[in-house]
């Protein structure tokens, strides 16, 4: 038995021995692969910086780097490499492929530079690679089908250029491609419609795209869920047989340039919870045949489509939104659409809809927002809107409704807006509805509502419009606690007694409009607190006694009307020192000689039916001074001034005497120098009523080529800018390239967010331009005039001390990106500003932003194409380097500039604040580059909670647009884009479920940026 068992030992021992020597092996193998890539990972870190990736990333860590931040291992290798959103710069680690088990490769959101990283092939095990939000440049290679296992490939929002490579069809693993937001050429490869475990496809934001169709074969994606196709160019008809997609979940064709009907095989897709396909030219009606589908989402919003709303809408059960906004649909809107029994959000303005609305909205659904302006609908508003407690909004205005507002809506306490101005609405408002808690725009103008001022009203109101109503009483005292008032427009009402001394009080209020009312009695004398009014019309009253001498001390009044009341007493000369755009006080008791600042052709209708009043130049509609009787003791001082008066006007008669004869010797010789006048539009003026404004009293402008008037027009205050271009002598070649640019481009433009172009004059050695005037003026003006001293400011305006707020920041920046949209992608050939800056960026009185002074701006020949400048223009702080250093022009320029201007508003900082050696676009670039907390670097006087990320998101975004290399500069298309989606939580380039952006839809809710519609 033993001599068995020692047996049976010797023969196993040298089994144990390999066995043990496996192991031994496989544990030193094992040992060596993670030291190998601990070693790999350092070098990463080293070669990106150390202070970029964690400190955790350490030898001297107790952990092994499977625990390290951002490594994902398995069975004791790296398996994954996440590092989005790292802040890591520089250019893509060659030996990243050393870690020879990665599976997962996420870069996303950096700022990587470089071509496609062909180094990314030796990752033969690699099944996930996101590149997505860098700087990449280039074409992608044609044999990235290499990379034969990915299923997952993220190279969108980056700068790679050249066509899509085709051979992407032959990554037969693939479900999630995200190409979108590139500066790829050519137009959609038909090989991608191969992929046939595609689940997401984008190829979104292609405006390098040519026009071209969505390939057919696309719809043999039948396993695809997420189809965004959004801004790039695509034409033609949606095929017909694109209900073979069977798992379409979410939908985005919008804005595009498709054409014809909406296919009826789109209503068949069972799983369709968002469609967009808003901002095409979809002609055709809806197929009145729609199937009873899971719908989440319906949105056909911005088109050309016409007819009727179909019935069988009422069959889509799980619709929750239902937005067929801008389009012509007609006729009434079908009662079972009120009966949607999970409808949230229903946008239907702006059509031609007509008859009553279905009584039902709001009973068997929980409504949110109920928009239906801008058509011809009539009777009353369905009662039940607010029957679950959910509205936030009621936006009717601009229809023809009748009837009282529904009583229930006064127990709605998430309302944030109700407009229903411009229809036939009456009654009292409706208990509780003034002090609805979240209640911040409240519009009933042009209606026939009754009743009284409350003491209280929302504490979050923002806007109260009342104005052509008959509301009746006293204005209450308890409007002291009003204190978030910005607007109040309450003329053409039947208003009585005095104007409240707690009127005053209201900080924040930059609108007042009480005229046509019967309200008596003085106006308070402690008005300081008006801080921030921009506007005052009290006309068509029954107030009386002195004018307050403390209206002139309004840091921001550029608009008095106290016309057609009893006014008396002298006109207080601290009045001068306001720098109105508009200046009525006629029909009143006034006496006395007027302030000579207005004493000028601008203000010459300012102070008509005043017997008692008098001017001392003539130049206005009063008798002169010199007839009125004066003391004794005043006769010796009328007498010389008189007399002086005499000898100054020989001396200007034989002056222009003198002229007269030089006219006529140029008349003989064809060198008259009469005015020549332009118009591109109807005037309702003439050249002698803009020559006599140019007066030094309304100069409010002047700059290296040229002073710019305020000059009032007409009799009612119509106001103009003049832009005078002026040489001693003939003008010269510079100059007269300059006027030249300005009235090509200027009368050629069309849009709301560039400044309108009325007309030009011209003579020989003077031109001027005439623009409509913007009442805010100049962005410069708001953001950095409370840093400078007084005597900067003069001829501007009293020095400012409101502070601009973020919504208005946010509105001043979409406007602005609006307008370069359009010169940069919409006109043809693309105009290039080259001197984008915020003095150069005008405000309404609404706070929408024009854009301005086009002296420098170039036609391009070619977009796309470079154009050399002889000279180089602009301003320091906002010039492109490349712009500085070659006059290279694109329109990658004005991106720098704008980007700029984004940090001026982010930060309150001027564009050559960086610190004492750097402008803001250097010292912003370095501050995220240290590492410091974007938070420190925004305005302390407008950030809050509230604004914090949308501040955040403008800080980046005015980064990226100020980078030093032009093709990692977004263009202005993008810029828009981005901007009215940066205050929500979506992931810039990536699926989500996306909410529609919509110019239009801001109009609803006029100033109030926190609205009802959400713009994303």
């Amino acid at each position: 038995m033993a001599k068995t068992t020692t047996a049976q030992i010797c023969l196993q021992f040298p089994l144990y021995a390999l066995l043990f020597l496996v192991i031994f092996l496989g544990h030193a193998d094992s040992q060596s692969l993670q030291d190998e890539e601990q070693a790999v990972l350092l070098r990463i870190k080293q070669y990106w910086g150390n202070p970029l990736l964690p400190s955790q990333w350490s030898t001297a860590s107790n952990s092994t780097h499977c625990s390290w931040t951002w490594i994902n291992c398995t069975d004791g290798s790296v398996t994954a490499l996440s590092l989005f959103t790292s802040n890591i710069t520089g250019k893509f680690p060659p030996f990243i492929c050393d870690l020879k088990n990665l599976t997962t490769l996420v870069l996303g959101n950096n700022s990587i530079t470089g071509e496609f990283p062909r180094a990314i092939y030796n990752c033969s095990k690699l099944e996930q690679l996101d590149l997505s939000l860098n700087y990449f440049i280039g074409t992608v290679p044609s044999d990235i089908y290499r990379l034969d296992k990915l299923t997952y490939l993220d190279l969108s929002s980056n700068n790679f250029s050249g066509e899509i490579p085709p051979t992407i069809g032959r990554m037969q693993r693939l479900t999630y491609l995200m190409l979108t937001n590139n500066l790829f050429t050519g137009s959609f490869p038909p090989e991608i419609g191969n992929l046939s475990d595609l689940l997401m496809l984008g190829l979104g934001y292609m405006s390098n795209f040519k026009p071209s169709s969505l390939p057919s074969n696309y719809t043999q994606l039948k396993k695809l869920k997420y189809l965004w196709i959004p801004r790039s160019n695509m034409i033609g008809e949606i095929p017909e047989n694109i209900g073979d997609m069977v798992s379409l979940e979410q939908v985005d064709l919008s804005t595009n340039g498709l054409s014809g009907k909406i296919p009826s095989s789109l209503f068949m897709l069972k799983n369709l919870s968002i469609l967009y396909l808003y901002n095409n030219k979809l002609s055709r009606e809806i197929p009145q045949v729609v199937e009873a589908i899971n719908l989440g989402v319906l949105d056909l919003s911005d088109n050309n489509l016409t007819g009727p709303i179909p019935e069988d809408f009422g069959n889509l059960t799980q619709l929750t939104g239902l937005s067929l906004f801008t389009n012509r649909f007609s006729g009434d809107i079908p009662e079972s659409v009120g009966r949607l029994p999970s409808l949230m959000d229903l946008r239907l303005f702006d059509n031609d809809l007509s008859g009553t609305l279905p009584p039902d909205f709001g009973r068997y659904s929980p409504l949110r927002e109920f928009q239906v302006a801008t058509n011809r609908l009539t009777g009353k508003l369905p009662e039940n809107l607010c029957y679950w407690g959910n509205l936030t909004g009621v936006v009717a205005f601009d229809n023809d409704l009748t009837g009282e507002l529904p009583e229930s809506l006064g127990n709605c306490s998430a309302l944030l807006i109700v407009s229903v101005k411009n229809n036939r609405l009456s009654g009292n408002i409706p208990n509780g509805l003034w002090t609805s808690m979240n209640m911040s725009n409240f519009i009933l103008g042009n209606n026939s509502f009754t009743g009284e001022l409350p003491e209280k009203v929302s504490l979050k109101l923002y806007r109260l419009e009342i104005n052509d109503n008959r509301f009746s009483g006293k204005i209450p005292v308890g409007i002291s606690s009003w204190k978030t008032l910005v607007v109040f427009k309450a003329n053409n009402n039947l208003l009585t007694g005095s104007i409240p001394q707690e009127l005053t009080t209201l900080s924040r209020l930059t609108t007042l409009f009480l005229h046509h009312n019967q309200l008596t009695g003085s106006l308070p004398s402690d008005i300081v607190s008006w801080k921030s009014l921009s506007t005052l019309n009290l006309a068509q009253n029954q107030l009386s006694g002195p004018l307050p001498k403390k209206l002139g001390f309004l840091p921001s009044l550029t608009d008095l009307d106290l016309s057609e009341n009893q006014f008396s007493g002298q006109i207080p000369s601290e009045f001068s020192f306001l720098r109105l755009n508009l200046l009525n006080l006629s029909s009143n008791h006034l006496s006395g000689v007027i302030p000579s600042e207005f004493d000028n052709l601008a203000y010459s209708n300012s102070f008509l039916n005043n017997p008692g009043l008098c001017a001392g130049s003539g130049l206005v509609n009063l008798r002169s001074c010199n007839f009125i009787p004066t003391k004794s003791n005043k006769i010796s001082t009328q007498s010389l001034a008189l007399i002086i008066a005499l000898v100054v006007a020989v001396i200007i008669l034989a002056f222009c005497t003198f002229l007269f004869v030089i006219r006529g010797c140029r008349k003989k010789h064809d060198l008259g120098s009469t005015w020549s006048i332009t118009s591109f539009q109807m005037l309702n003026f003439t050249e002698s009523g803009i020559l006599s404004g140019l007066t030094e009293s309304n100069l409010i402008g002047s700059g290296g080529t040229g002073k710019v008037y305020r000059v009032a027009v007409d009799h009612i205050g119509e106001v103009v800018a003049v832009k005078k271009i002026w040489n001693k002598g003939k003008l010269d070649e510079r100059l007269e390239k300059e006027f030249t640019a300005e009235v090509k481009i200027l009368s050629s433009i069309r849009h709301s967010n560039v400044v309108k172009l009325m007309c030009c004059l011209s003579k020989e050695n003077s031109k001027l331009l005439v623009y409509e005037y913007l009442e805010n003026r100049s962005l410069d003006r708001w953001l950095h005039s409370k840093n400078r001293p007084p005597d900067i400011s003069a001829g501007f305006g009293t020095v400012l001390n409101v502070v601009l707020d973020w919504p208005k920041r946010m509105k001043i920046a979409v406007g602005a990106a609006q307008g370069l949209r359009y010169m940069h992608h919409d006109c043809v050939p693309p105009i290039v500003h080259r001197d984008i800056k915020s003095s150069n960026i005008l405000l309404d009185s609404d706070f929408n932003a024009k854009i301005a002074d086009f002296g420098l701006a170039k036609l391009l020949i070619m977009r796309g194409e470079p154009t050399a400048m002889s000279t180089v223009a602009g301003s320091f702080g906002y010039m492109a380097p490349e712009y500085a250093q070659s006059t290279r022009v694109n329109e990658k320029i004005d991106v720098y500039s704008f980007g700029v201007v984004l940090l001026e508003l982010a930060t309150g900082r001027q564009a050559k604040q960086g610190d004492e050696h750097t402008s803001l676009a250097e010292w912003a670039w370095r501050h995220v580059q240290e590492g410091n907390d974007i938070v420190e670097a925004l305005d302390e006087e407008v950030k809050g909670p509230c604004y914090l990320d949308e501040m955040c998101s403008v800080f980046k975004l005015g980064i990226i647009c100020s980078g030093t290399l032009p093709s990692s500069r977004p263009s202005m298309k993008e810029v828009v884009h981005i901007l009215l989606r940066c205050g929500n939580q979506l992931a810039y380039g990536h699926f989500a479920p996306l909410l529609k952006n919509s110019e239009r839809e801001g109009d609803l809710v006029e100033d109030n940026p926190s609205s009802l519609v959400t713009v994303v």
